[in-house]
C-alpha cells in the first residue's frame, strides 16, 4: 500500500479510500442495492489486510445504517487510533424543520448522531455533503472549528460544489483564524473530467487533497457497455450523470488497454484518475472483496503517454452535476 499525507495536513491516508455508500440495512430510505454487515464483513477484512486505512461513508446512506456497519466492523477488526474514518453531513435525516443543511444546528446535531452510530468518540474528516446556498458561510465554517475545538472532529472537507464556493469557504476560515477545509470530495472520471476546469487546479494550487467519487464512473467503466447490474438497474444518478451514446468509445479504450496489458479494466481506469498530482486517494465502492484487490493493484499500473492520450482523446464536455 502506498500512503501520502491529506492535503496541507498530517494526516496519513492510503492512497485507495473504501467508500461505504453501499454498505446498510434494509429499511425505508436505503439503497436497493446496500450490503448488510456479514456480505461487508470480508470486504473491509480485505481492505484492512491490504493496508487500507482510509473510509469514507455519510449520515445520509442508507438512512444511518452504513455508518453503524462501517464503526461497527471497524471497532471489531481495526486499532481504531489506526484507521481515518471520514463521514458527512448535510442531507435531511428526518422529517421537519432544521433538517437540512449546514446551520450551526444541524452540524452540531447531526454531528452527535453520526459519533453515536460510528460508536466513536471523534470523526476523523467531517465533511459538508453539499453547499448550503441558504445558511451563511460564517455560521457553517464557525460551526465546523467548534467541531474541532471540542475535540469531536479532527479534521474538514468539504465535496461537490462549485470552485467559487469552496474558494469563498476557505477564505472566511483564514480570514478569521478557523479550520480549513483538508479535502475536497468531488466526481472525476475518464467520463466526468469538468473538475479539471477549476476544482482540481484550485486543489493543486491551495494544497488540498482531493478524494473524487465515481473514479470507475459507477461501474461503467469495468464491464461490458451492455452489461447490467442489480445497483445500474434501480439507480437514477447513472442515467442523470454519464451519456452511454458518447461514453461507450471511452469505455472501449479502457478495455482495449486492460486486455492489452492483461489486467481488469478497474486497474486502467484507476490508475488514469490516480495520475492527476491533485488527487490524493480516489474512493471506490466494492460489493466484493475482489473490487477492493483490484484498486490497489492499480496503484502498480504506470500508464504511457500513448495510453493516457488513446484514454483521453474521446472525451466531450458535459454537464457537471453533483
Amino acid at each position: 500500500m502506498q500512503y501520502t499525507r491529506l492535503g496541507s495536513s498530517g494526516l496519513d491516508v492510503s492512497r485507495i479510500c473504501l467508500g461505504c455508500m453501499n454498505f446498510g440495512e434494509e429499511t425505508p430510505g436505503a439503497h436497493d442495492w446496500s450490503l448488510g454487515e456479514a456480505a461487508t464483513r470480508p470486504i473491509i477484512e480485505r481492505a484492512l489486510e491490504l493496508g487500507i486505512n482510509f473510509f469514507d461513508t455519510a449520515n445520509a446512506y442508507s438512512q444511518g445504517t452504513s455508518e453503524e456497519i462501517t464503526g461497527k466492523l471497524l471497532r471489531e477488526l481495526a486499532n481504531r487510533d489506526e484507521v481515518v474514518i471520514a463521514t458527512k453531513v448535510y442531507f435531511p435525516m428526518r422529517r421537519g424543520r432544521n433538517a437540512i443543511g449546514l446551520s450551526r444546528k444541524s452540524i452540531m446535531a447531526e454531528l452527535e448522531h453520526s459519533l453515536k452510530r460510528l460508536g466513536t468518540d471523534y470523526i476523523d474528516l467531517y465533511q459538508i455533503h453539499r453547499f448550503d446556498e441558504k445558511t451563511p458561510v460564517e455560521e457553517t465554517m464557525r460551526a465546523f472549528d467548534d467541531a474541532i475545538t471540542s475535540g469531536k472532529v479532527r479534521y474538514i472537507g468539504a465535496s461537490s460544489m462549485w470552485a467559487w464556493q469552496f474558494s469563498k469557504m476557505q477564505y472566511i476560515a483564514e480570514a478569521n483564524g478557523w479550520s480549513k477545509f483538508i479535502s475536497m470530495q468531488n466526481q472525476y472520471s475518464l467520463l466526468q473530467r469538468e473538475e479539471e476546469r477549476e476544482m482540481l487546479p484550485l486543489c493543486g494550487d491551495q494544497n488540498v487533497g482531493a478524494i473524487p467519487y465515481s473514479p470507475l464512473a459507477r461501474g461503467l467503466l469495468t464491464r461490458e457497455w451492455d452489461e447490467s447490474t442489480p445497483r445500474h438497474e434501480v439507480d437514477p444518478l447513472t442515467g442523470r450523470r454519464f451519456d452511454r451514446s458518447r461514453d461507450e468509445v471511452i469505455a472501449q479504450a479502457v478495455a482495449k488497454i486492460a486486455e492489452e496489458r492483461g489486467i481488469p479494466r478497474a486497474q486502467v481506469a484507476l490508475a488514469w484518475v490516480m495520475k492527476n498530482p491533485a488527487v490524493a486517494a480516489p474512493i471506490i465502492g466494492a460489493s466484493k472483496a475482489g473490487h477492493v484487490e483490484d484498486a490497489v493493484a492499480a496503484l502498480d499500473v504506470d500508464l504511457t503517454a500513448e495510453e493516457i492520450e488513446r484514454l483521453e482523446a474521446e472525451y466531450t464536455p458535459r454537464a457537471n452535476l453533483f
